[in-house]
């Protein structure tokens, strides 16, 4: 797509942008938008560098032996069953169904219409962070609060939002503290790219998400400590106070989508307190945060992707442990989302997909989850039926579980049957490849074998790749994986891509860079944190060139 370059005048003292500013985002980045942010950022950064230093050291000691354990300073939080977490806010009574989808206005039209209770616009693993994507989709949220968000498609059909006023409610997902915002420099360095998103939406948006009956709401990712959550109430706390907005106003659910932060749920809770909207099972993460963490202990190593599900004894483990916790303070404890997606032109493999979702939806509900995800608007009306089903009520914050009882060894049990082969490397190879070739042309939602994957599945696949190199892992048929053999496959999996799509497509791809990179991620010696830090540089617009004049 191509755009308008706007000149913003008057940026604050302090702040450069280095790349052109789109029209539709002129409004966006003013002077007065961009002081917030760089006022959060000057005021929150320096925790923010320490707590990412924390993360390290703690890497550290778990390479190093150390497993994850609840944490004996705060057993007393944990232990004072009187507190609770914030009353549900309106728009977040009842959550059973909640649509998820980045923040292009196709995709926000859609999802805002699709009949689920709540969307979540998401800057984070479903979204490649180019500058376009990030500006123009804070336009898009802006009209969409505004509710005079329309768009037309190259094929002339128009989409704009349903009038009857069943609506979802809005809310926004922000990169997680891991990741820069090069594009914006407060000091001369990049701003984080979570104070980015935040303070953005929420500049422009929060006493209209409450004129229209709600409220400025998020999801919050990756975090790894209770520390981090603390964090972000700060953050809330002085943006409320920023624009006069009464303390409580904001909700935040977060997304439990690393291991160490499954034994600090309590914890995260009681930081956000009278902010907090409950916990989500974020899956996927999940997976690839337990790999990830325990990666240089070989008794962790997991098989296939397809054979680590919801029923395996650490993810089962958390699961019910994050419903209890939930319950018990009085918050939602969020199901998470089938991969599954509907497959067109095949009946029969779209039927067997439905059945999936169907089954995955029931035991979340039959588990005591209040409410579920999905990627596509037509799998809405499938996880509604069985909530509506089985969850008379808005929620099933009644359901206690009292008869959970789960232990710090059983969050890390590495018991898990399936077998390692060679199309288990082939099938991450394959997935890892497409979805970074696609975040590399500025898409982070991409569906892959009828699967929607993201930033998060594609994660799995490659740390799965590190881990079963690092270890020399034996394949069913007696090979052990080694860089050889992954970068022989590599290359086969490139050549099969490039064949399959055609000559005309893969000239024009970013193929030859997501082998590079893939390469990088895959030789079993360091580990890259993310592939969206790793891969980031090669995305952005930014340059001395392109800064914005004063």
């Amino acid at each position: 797509m191509t755009f308008r370059a706007a000149t913003i005048s008057g940026l604050p003292a302090g702040v450069q942008l280095l790349a052109p500013v789109p029209e539709a985002a002129r409004s966006i980045l003013s002077p007065a938008a961009l002081h917030f942010v760089a006022t959060l950022h000057r005021t929150f950064n320096p925790t923010r560098t320490q707590l990412l230093l924390a993360r390290q050291l703690r890497q550290q000691r778990l390479d190093a032996g150390e497993l994850p354990d609840f944490l004996p300073a705060t057993k007393p939080i944990r232990d004072n069953s009187e507190w609770k977490g914030a009353v549900p806010a309106p728009g977040l009574v009842d959550r059973r169904v909640e649509i998820t989808g980045p923040v292009d206005r196709k995709m926000v039209i859609n999802a805002l219409n699709a009949g689920a209770q709540t969307f979540m616009a998401d800057f984070e693993d479903s979204t490649a962070p180019t500058w376009e994507n990030l500006v123009v989709g804070q336009a898009n949220l802006r009209d969409a609060v505004a509710r005079t968000i329309a768009y037309t498609g190259p094929n002339g059909k128009e989409y704009k939002l349903r009038s009857d006023g069943k609506l979802a409610t809005l809310l926004v997902r922000p990169r997680g503290w891991h990741m820069d915002e090069k594009h914006l420099l407060i000091d001369g360095a990049p701003c984080s790219a979570s104070i980015f998103d935040f303070g953005l939406y929420f500049f422009h948006n929060a006493w209209k998400t409450v004129e229209i009956g709600h409220g400025p709401y998020f999801y919050l990712p990756k975090m790894e400590s209770h520390l981090e959550a603390r964090l972000w109430n700060d953050i809330f706390n002085f943006g409320q106070d920023w624009i006069s907005m009464p303390r409580g106003t904001i909700r935040g659910t977060v997304l439990i989508e690393t291991l160490l932060a499954a034994y600090e749920m309590d914890e995260i809770i009681y930081e956000l307190r009278q902010h907090s909207s409950g916990l989500n099972c974020g899956r996927w993460d999940y997976i690839f945060s337990y790999i990830k963490k325990l990666r240089s202990h070989p008794q962790f190593v997991l098989p296939g992707r397809a054979d680590v599900g919801m029923t395996t004894p650490f993810m089962d483990a958390y699961v019910r442990l994050l419903i209890q916790t939930c319950h018990k303070r009085g918050v939602h404890a969020m199901g998470g989302m089938a991969a599954q997606i509907p497959i067109k032109g095949n009946a029969e493999a779209n039927a067997a997909a439905m059945v999936k979702v169907r089954a995955d939806k029931l035991r979340e509900v039959r588990a005591g989850h209040d409410g579920t995800w999905v990627a596509h608007p037509d799998l809405v009306p499938v996880a509604r039926g069985v909530f509506d089903e089985h969850m008379p009520g808005p929620h099933q914050m009644h359901i206690r579980r009292e008869d959970v009882s789960v232990t710090a060894a059983q969050l890390v049990d590495p018991t898990c049957k399936g077998e390692i082969d060679e199309q288990s490397v082939r099938t991450n190879i394959n997935i890892a490849l497409q979805y970074t070739e696609a975040w590399l042309r500025g898409s982070g939602c991409v569906p892959i074998h009828n699967l929607m994957e993201d930033a998060a599945t594609a994660e799995i696949s490659r740390s799965q790749l590190w881990q079963w190199v690092r270890h020399s892992v034996v394949l069913k048929d007696g090979q052990a994986v080694t860089p050889q053999l992954v970068n022989a496959l590599l290359d086969d999996e490139v050549n099969l891509l490039a064949a399959q799509w055609g000559a005309d497509k893969a000239a024009r791809s970013k193929l030859p860079l997501a082998k590079q990179y893939l390469h990088a991620m895959i030789q079993g010696r360091d580990f890259p944190d993310f592939i969206t830090t790793l891969c980031y540089d090669a995305i952005t617009s930014a340059s001395p060139a392109g800064k914005a004049k004063l």
